[in-house]
């Protein structure tokens, strides 16, 4: 009746307004962590394109993948160690990769 307009879905499922208040957080983290999940894939799967096709910069491409991934993991969209395992497959790839290409890995 008072204060600000309710949104309906949120209407709908919350009861008490603790519970619209928990509905609209959850809805912003879920889109706040809907993005940073959506970016850490894109990355990822480019530097895996990349290492299947041995194209690109992989050492830029990998730091770039570590980054996204680390940020992901601080910002708890995913776990620390799911990322740190990703990281190290991904940098043994590349490591492999550059061997097998003739040119020295970076690190």
């Amino acid at each position: 009746m008072f204060g600000a307009p309710r949104s309906p879905e949120i209407d709908a499922l919350a009861n008490h307004k603790s519970a619209e208040k928990r509905a609209r957080q959850n809805a912003k983290r879920r889109d706040r962590n809907r993005t940073v999940r959506a970016r850490t894939r894109s990355v990822v799967r480019g530097v895996r394109a990349d290492l299947e096709q041995g194209t690109g910069d992989l050492a830029v491409r990998a730091r770039e993948a570590e980054s996204a991934l680390r940020r992901a993991a601080t910002k708890g969209v995913i776990p620390k160690r799911r990322a740190s395992r990703l990281v190290s497959r991904i940098a043994k790839h590349a490591s492999r990769s550059n061997a097998s290409h003739g040119s020295p890995a970076k690190s």
